[in-house]
Formats: structure tokens, C-alpha cells, sequence
């Protein structure tokens, strides 16, 4: 945008300077995928890319996976701030505790220069089925941090340029296969170094007062969209409860509480009254919650407000030291991130329902269905992870939808294709799970159903909701089914790691979406023709 040097930005150059933020990201993304030698990130796009200012609030980021940027989001002002910056360094970090999410979600965070100048920070974080947990896939039945894999907490990967071998070297030790670890590290690098780029040649071309000038309106900017639509919700109290099934260790029906108080727009999000932190691992720091709430409010606002730190400076969390969702150290949380982020997002929304009963759809799948699975067999070792898709919750105006990843996952599957090529797998049925979506005027979404066949013995850890507490409906729908995984067609807990051999089969079951309003004749009719 040339021409712009030390001038207040118009509304068309503000919409397109935050377009021009957005397509940095949107091209860090696609750098990674294309470098990346692992499936989870080439195939599934388990990774996410932002742009963070100085002070390492965000300033854009792509639409890529809800808990990863809602997590850095909150977390980034932290790791800016505790760290001497230089040109050409890349800090690495995993650490829930200090700005990660679980261990296995990775993130690079690179300074951007423009002389003496820091224009601001570019990250990605992307999921590593490997990071060394003795468990394949890194997902364990864990109760302990350390147990699900290497903790890498802030340090400097790249210093001035420089790689340090030593820290690269302790970190694709740990994993089974090293050169895919490091390949995926390289493609984390390189995205990296293309979103500086594209970030360099924009402040080029505006000049830096303007670049820092367009960064502040876009903040504001958002703010007044954010802060408009805030003010919709009627003021007063909303609280809503849910609970998670079980940690997996003998613990059961967990409560998740939450109290918004809503006052002429500004929101504070309570969580007193959540269970205290358990044995297992569906604990969540502070930080994924956060990502939750962040996102459910981003729901309600209009498709173009830009995503940055000023469309969230009305929402104001707390939660109770050592309670579920604002766990301290050492709990374990490998299932937080993905599992509990997930019922954090049912119960804002099922407090938000009350405030907007037209606005807010019935409960979606609740759960990713994480599978994580391989084998330690030397040269031959390998580890797979996905998440499912399920039915999503259906609204006041429309179905919801069938089979498809909801909320705060925002993956692909694997094809079938890949997964057959990678590992020793063969996938004998993936299908809509017909009939799982609640009934209403409106019907829940349907599961779906994928079933594996071994071809190697291999070790299986599942980490699943909604298999005992159905997805819940609204004004009257009816709840979707839950889940349900079988081993040989034997009922499985939601929460177990088992020993398969060649041969066996396991299926995994997805829940179905809540319906919304209740069943008329006319409806019943409306449903049998859909189906």
C-alpha cells in the first residue's frame, strides 16, 4: 500500500491492511503443509499460524485450529515479555504451564526486525504424534506431566540466526523416529521465516509509523465490532453445568460450572463451583480455557471483525486455583486440551442459550474421539494420532451437521488412502452413524462410524467424551446418542490404553449432535424427507 507513510488509515486501507496481516498467516500455513514430513500436519492440518505485536498481543491469525490460537492468544504477552529478543532468533516451547497447550502441540515463535525495530512476532504451533511419551502417539493414560513425553519449556532453538544443535538434537532424541521430528521442526522453521518475510515487505511498503498506526486501528476497530455485539446479550446472570463422563482413573460425572455476568457489554466468565483438578489428564491450564471462551464469543461476532486482541478485551475470565480448568503444575493434561476445552465450550454456550435462546444451537459431539495408536519396534516403529468428527448441534433455523469436526478442533480426517499407505492399518468401514443426532424441529447432526483392522500388533490409547452424558438439546430436542468404541465388538471405556493384536478390530463410534425444539408432525414429516 504504497503512499501511506505517516497517515491515519481510511476504512478501505484498514480493511485491507488487516486482509494483508490475515494472508501472512494464511501463507505460513500453507509453507508448513508443504514442507511437513508427518501426516497429523501434512494431511490432518493439525497446526495453526498468528501474527503478535510487540507486546505480543494478537494481531491476526488464519482459521486454523480454535484451542491453538486462543491458547497463544492468551499466552503470548508472557513468553514476549520473559525474553531478551534479537534478530534471527526462534524460541521453541511445549510447556503447558508457560504458554503451550499439551506436549505434543509445539510452538516457534520468531521476533520480526526492520533495522533496530521489532515490528512484532510470528508463531505456529503444530501437533507432533511424537514427543516422546513411552505410550504411541503420545496421549496416555497419564497422572503426571512428565509421563505424556519431553517438557520443553521456553528456550531459544535459534539465537541470532544460529541453530543450536544441542537443543535440537535432545528434543528428536526423545521421539522414534528423529528425522521425521526433525523435518517437521525444519517445516515449523520455515513457516516461520515466511511469515517475517511477507511481515517485512508490508512494513516496507507503509513505512513503520504507519504499520504500528494500522495495528492499533485494527485493534480498535475490532473492539467496536466485538463491543456492539456484546451488548445484544441482555445484562444479568446466566449459569449453566455440565460434567465430564470420567478421567479415566476412577474418578466420574466431573463438574464443569459456569456463572457470565453480562453488564452493558462487558462479560466476566466465572468457573467457580468446577471440580477441583483430578488424577487423570483431562485437566486444562488456564490458557486452553481461555481458548474456549475466547472462541464461543467469537461465534457471536459479525464473519468480518478482525481476529485479534481488540475483539476480546470486553471478556474478563477467572477460575479457581487447582480446579479443572486452571490447573496447576504437575497435572496431567494431554486430554484438557482437546477433551475438556470441548465441554468448556458446551457450557458457556448452554449459558449463553439462555441470554439468546434463539441464537445458540443445541449441544454439538462434545468430544474429539482422540485415538492415538503404533508400535516400538526399532526401524519399523511408528505412531499415529487423529481426532473424529461427530454430528453438531442443530439451531433454531437448520440441522446440524453430519460427521464433521466441531468447535475447537478444526482438522481434516486422514483419508483412507494416506492411513493405509503410512501404517500397518486397514480401514474396514467409515460411515455416517445414521440415526445418532437428537431429534427436534430440528435434528441433531449424525456421527459417524470408523472401524480399523491390525495388521501389526500395535498399542491403543482412546481418549473420548460424551460416552456416558449424551450431547444435550435445546427448547425441547432431543439429545444425539452418545459414542461408544468397541474392541471385536466388545463395549470399550471411554478412556483406556489396550494391547491389540494382528487381526483385531477396533470401532469407534462418534456421538450424534443435540436436536433443537420439539417434534411436530410437520417436522417428523420435514426429517423423513431429509433422511
Amino acid at each position: 500500500m504504497p503512499g501511506l507513510k505517516h497517515m491515519t488509515l481510511n476504512s478501505i486501507e484498514l480493511s485491507l491492511f488487516s486482509s494483508r496481516l490475515t494472508a501472512v498467516c494464511d501463507e505460513m500455513g500453507a509453507v508448513l503443509r508443504r514442507a511437513a514430513f508427518s501426516t497429523n500436519i501434512k494431511d490432518r492440518l493439525d497446526y495453526s499460524c498468528a501474527v503478535f505485536d510487540t507486546a505480543g498481543q494478537l494481531c491476526a491469525q488464519a482459521a486454523h485450529i480454535p484451542v491453538h490460537l486462543g491458547s497463544m492468544a492468551f499466552a503470548m504477552q508472557g513468553l514476549v515479555a520473559g525474553t531478551s529478543w534479537s534478530p534471527g532468533d526462534v524460541l521453541i516451547v511445549n510447556d503447558p504451564y508457560l504458554g503451550g497447550t499439551h506436549l505434543p502441540d509445539i510452538t516457534l515463535i520468531a521476533p520480526v526486525f526492520l533495522g533496530d525495530s521489532c515490528l512484532g512476532f510470528v508463531a505456529n504451533r503444530a501437533h507432533h504424534a511424537d514427543i516422546g511419551a513411552d505410550s504411541p502417539g503420545s496421549m496416555p493414560i497419564s497422572t503426571h506431566l512428565d509421563e505424556e513425553g519431553l517438557v520443553i519449556s521456553p528456550v531459544l532453538l535459534v539465537r541470532a540466526g544460529v541453530l543450536h544443535g544441542d537443543t535440537l538434537r535432545d528434543i528428536v532424541a526423545a521421539t522414534a523416529r528423529p528425522s521425521q521430528m526433525e523435518g517437521d521442526l525444519a517445516a515449523q522453521l520455515s513457516a516461520n521465516r515466511a511469515g517475517a518475510e511477507r511481515l517485512l515487505e508490508l512494513a516496507r511498503g507503509m513505512g513503520i509509523d504507519s504499520y504500528c498506526t494500522g495495528l492499533a486501528a485494527v485493534n480498535d476497530y475490532a473492539e467496536r465490532l466485538a463491543a456492539s455485539e456484546m451488548r445484544v446479550i441482555p445484562d444479568g446472570c446466566y449459569r449453566f453445568r455440565d460434567v465430564m463422563d470420567d478421567d479415566g482413573l476412577g474418578a466420574v460425572d466431573i463438574p464443569i460450572e459456569v456463572t457470565l455476568w453480562v453488564n452493558r457489554g462487558e462479560i466476566n466468565v466465572d468457573f467457580a463451583g468446577t471440580a477441583a483438578q483430578v488424577a487423570g489428564n483431562i485437566n486444562c491450564p488456564l490458557s486452553v480455557a481461555a481458548a474456549a471462551v475466547f472462541y464461543v464469543f467469537r461465534c457471536l461476532m459479525p464473519a468480518h471483525t478482525p481476529a485479534c486482541a481488540g475483539s476480546f478485551r470486553m471478556i474478563h475470565l477467572s477460575a479457581p486455583p487447582a480446579c479443572l480448568v486452571n490447573a496447576q503444575r504437575p497435572a496431567a493434561v494431554a486430554a484438557g486440551n482437546v477433551e475438556t476445552s470441548s465441554r468448556i465450550v458446551d457450557v458457556v454456550m448452554g449459558a449463553l442459550a439462555q441470554a439468546l435462546p434463539g441464537r445458540i444451537p443445541a449441544a454439538s459431539q462434545g468430544t474429539m474421539n482422540n485415538l492415538a495408536m503404533g508400535a516400538r519396534a526399532g526401524e519399523h516403529s511408528w505412531d499415529y494420532y487423529e481426532t473424529m468428527g461427530g454430528g453438531t448441534g442443530a439451531g433454531s433455523r437448520e440441522a446440524g451437521l453430519d460427521a464433521t469436526q466441531s468447535h475447537m478442533t478444526n482438522t481434516l480426517n486422514t483419508p483412507i488412502e494416506v492411513l493405509e499407505m503410512e501404517f500397518p492399518l486397514r480401514v474396514h468401514r467409515y460411515q455416517i452413524r445414521s440415526g445418532s443426532g437428537g431429534a427436534g424441529k430440528h435434528r441433531g447432526g449424525d456421527g459417524l462410524l470408523r472401524e480399523f483392522e491390525f495388521l501389526a500388533p500395535a498399542t491403543v490409547t482412546l481418549l473420548t467424551e460424551r460416552r456416558r452424558h449424551p450431547p444435550w438439546g435445546l427448547q425441547a430436542g432431543a439429545p444425539g446418542q452418545c459414542g461408544e468404541n468397541r474392541r471385536n465388538g466388545v463395549l470399550l471405556p471411554g478412556k483406556i490404553s489396550a494391547e491389540f493384536s494382528t487381526g483385531e478390530r477396533l470401532t469407534v463410534s462418534t456421538p450424534g449432535g443435540g436436536g433443537w425444539g420439539a417434534v411436530t408432525a410437520d417436522s417428523s414429516a420435514s426429517e423423513l424427507k431429509q433422511d
